[in-house]
């Protein structure tokens, strides 16, 4: 055997354990290609372009890939194998030829490629598509009869072999992927991402203006006093009843005060011919219906009702666009805070005060799959109403009722207990 022989096995292994890196690092680089942000490259990358094309038939892409991979790894021992017998000699030539290739191998051609696509995988990815393509196109027959035959075992196995792959994301992995994205999207941009997300788990009950604050105009009320609630009222449209809120007949809008005032005599009647219809809504309808029911409709303002066609509250388009962007306004002078923070780090919260809304305010988690407001969450957890203060627990959080009024908790303070995390094992 000339000196020559072992440099050119030398030479030879060196090739094989190169391809065989080139095939691992595509596997993992184009497995680990973002598919949505490979929708948009495609417009303006060929890498792109090729790279979906191979990933829109991801059986025929694996099956290149290990096709070439596992036959460049058998030709890689079996060089080796040779190698070994050069220089330790037939007998132990496996042993040594079996540990030595392991090592390369695996430090060579499978951790150090991987690691790069994976930390890279559209650089690596856009490359390997340029070499993967033709591959593809050359050996089709093979990978062919290959996958044929895999298909035929996936069946065996009680799987389809020809489902599609589902990447649609629902609501929560699409939060997901916003918070994630932070450094890309400034603050608000997330608030409003994650607002719109909520929409469809959020009802008009969980943002709309609750029944006992609501003010309208009674009409069995004198017309002087109508008049200065009129005039008066700090808000655009109010609803028009007589004597009982559930017996709602209209909604006058303010910009209609003027036209009433130049009416020749103000009159419950001239009231009524001024009103807009009355829209009513479900109060189980949810914020994306009803944003665009808002749109069909050409509606701002809906009379929220129960399954007994109770008034329940009002809810406006402007409620529901605070929820994609937040507050439109600052709180007015007169205005009390519902969600106070004290400096032992509790937080005095208003009993009229929502979940969703303390959640906002606090960052924290309560839930809001049960009562809407404090009050409602306070009784529901006492079973009853207390006839003095009170405490007690939900979940991490620890209430203590501080002012009960008449069949109501007015006010709570309420502190979030440290949780102390056991040990992993």
């Amino acid at each position: 055997m000339d000196g020559s022989h072992p440099l050119v096995l030398w030479a030879a292994l060196v090739i094989l354990l190169l391809i065989s890196a080139f095939f691992s690092g595509s596997e993992t680089g184009m497995m680990s290609l973002n598919r949505y942000r490979l929708r948009h490259q495609r417009k303006k990358s060929a890498g792109a372009r090729r790279a979906a094309k191979l990933l829109a038939k991801p059986d025929k892409l694996i099956g290149l890939i290990l096709i070439g991979n596992n036959s460049v790894n058998i030709l890689a021992a079996i060089i080796a194998n040779m190698l070994a017998i050069i220089y330790v000699g037939k007998e132990a030539a496996p042993w040594v030829a079996t540990a030595s290739l392991t090592i390369l191998v695996l430090v060579f051609s499978e951790v150090t490629p991987k690691t790069i696509a994976a930390q890279n995988p559209e650089w690596f990815a856009f490359k390997a598509s340029h070499i993967l393509k033709p591959l593809l196109q050359l050996f089709s027959p093979l990978v062919w009869m290959v996958n044929t035959l895999t298909n035929g075992m996936v069946s065996l196995l009680g799987f389809d072999p020809n489902k599609d792959r589902d990447d649609g994301l629902d609501t929560e992995e699409l939060k997901s992927l916003v918070d994630i994205s932070g450094h890309k999207l400034s603050d608000s941009h997330q608030g409003m991402l994650r607002g719109i997300l909520d929409l469809e788990n959020t009802t008009v009950e969980d943002i709309m203006i609750p029944r006992n604050e609501v003010k309208g105009l009674d009409l069995e009320e004198n017309i002087d006093d109508l008049m200065n609630s009129i005039l008066d009222s700090e808000y655009t449209r109010q609803p028009i009843y007589e004597g009982d809120i559930n017996n709602i007949i209209g909604i006058f809008h303010g910009r209609k005060a003027n036209h009433l005032l130049r009416s020749k005599k103000v009159t419950h009647n001239a009231i009524k011919r001024f009103a807009e219809e009355a829209y009513f809504i479900p109060e189980s309808t949810t914020l994306t219906k009803q944003l665009l029911n808002f749109r069909q409709t050409k509606n701002r303002f809906a009379v929220v009702v129960d399954e007994y066609g109770e008034m329940q509250g009002l809810v406006t388009l402007e409620d529901i666009l605070e929820e994609i962007v937040g507050d439109f306004t600052t709180n007015t002078a007169d205005e009390v805070e519902d969600v106070i923070a004290r400096n032992d780090g509790s937080y005095e919260i208003d009993g009229a005060a929502t979940i969703r809304e303390i959640n906002k305010a606090t960052g924290w988690t309560l839930p809001i799959d049960g009562p809407k407001t404090l009050n409602g969450l306070a009784l529901e957890q006492l079973q009853s109403i207390p006839d003095g203060n009170v405490s007690f627990l939900v979940e991490d959080y620890r209430f203590e009722t501080e002012k009960i009024n008449g069949t109501m908790v007015k006010k709570v303070c309420v502190t979030r207990m440290r949780v102390k995390k056991e040990p992993e094992d």
